[in-house]
């Protein structure tokens, strides 16, 4: 079978984990329309069984953080994780949604490219949302540049050119072995993925800043054998920002609550039992100590 590790790469919010999710068929990565949703680096195991007519596949997708410069420690661990992300695979994919001369951010990314030999695809996104002449500007733009072996236009919300990116893609694998079992989607434990679920709705229930500044750590995950009872604590830099998190009567971190739990026991096949708390840790976005813990960053 042919098998190989992919990166996908571009500034916040650009579409990369709605595009893993797609390409994977179910929900692995969480989503939001707020920038830096992504965090950590999350593996998505794309396996296609080999039949008469065609060979075997494993893509081991990484859907790394969006990279920009960082405004605290957490900013800069996730833009090293994506920029280390480029050495470690066997091709880049890099998702953009606007022309390079629109601002400074792609521009950063480009010339971090030319550090490094691995082949690229360009992947125009969000082409649902552009007429045909900015995507022609996009594409002459980045055609001239000579840093791609191919360009796709996709929009990853809707699947159109999902399929070809794909097999597309297979060109650039080689022989391997098959790295994750063939059921296996995802390399990230329970764990982790409930503590995503929670985070994501988080997102999508509070405004402006508060999001960027939670982290959610999950104290115990006990299966039972009709029921996993689950308890998280969500973590703010500011005592205003846990008021706000709680909502009037705690009727925010109840939705939250329903919200996350709804969806993790369809991800689990198994009731679900959530409780959460909401803790103030001051300032833990530029801790060491508090990035390690929350996985953010490498212990020393």
């Amino acid at each position: 079978m042919k098998s190989g590790f992919i990166g996908i790469v571009g500034r916040p919010n650009v579409g990369k984990s709605t595009l893993l999710n797609q390409i994977m068929g179910e929900k692995i990565a969480i989503t939001s329309d707020k920038p830096q949703t992504t965090r950590n680096t999350i593996r998505g195991i794309y396996t296609r069984s080999e039949t008469e007519d065609r060979e075997g596949v494993q893509m081991v997708f990484i859907d790394t953080p969006g990279i920009h410069k960082g405004k605290n420690k957490l900013g800069t661990a996730m833009t090293d994780m994506a920029s280390g992300t480029l050495r470690e695979v066997d091709l880049i994919l890099f998702l953009i949604d606007g022309p390079l001369s629109a601002g400074p951010g792609d521009r950063y990314i480009v010339e971090m490219m030319r550090t490094v030999d691995t082949p690229k695809i360009l992947v125009v996104n969000k082409t649902d949302t552009m007429q045909p002449e900015k995507y022609l500007q996009i594409y002459n733009e980045y055609e001239e540049l000579g840093l791609f072996d191919d360009i796709y236009g996709t929009s990853a919300k809707n699947g159109t050119n999902v399929p070809e990116l794909v097999e597309r893609i297979e060109d650039f694998l080689e022989e391997g072995p098959m790295y994750f079992p063939e059921d296996m989607i995802t390399d990230y434990p329970e764990r982790f993925l409930v503590s995503e679920v929670i985070r994501e709705k988080l997102l999508l229930y509070l405004q402006e800043e508060v999001p960027h500044g939670v982290a959610v750590e999950i104290e115990s995950f006990r299966e039972e054998p009709k029921i996993t009872r689950i308890s998280a604590v969500i973590y703010c830099e500011k005592k205003s920002h846990k008021g706000i998190i709680i909502g009037s009567g705690g009727k925010k971190i109840k939705g939250v609550g329903k919200a996350a739990r709804l969806e993790l026991e369809a991800l689990l096949g198994t009731k679900i039992y959530l409780e959460l708390f909401v803790k103030v840790r001051e300032n833990w976005r530029d801790s060491d100590f508090d990035l390690s813990n929350f996985g953010y960053k490498e212990k020393d």
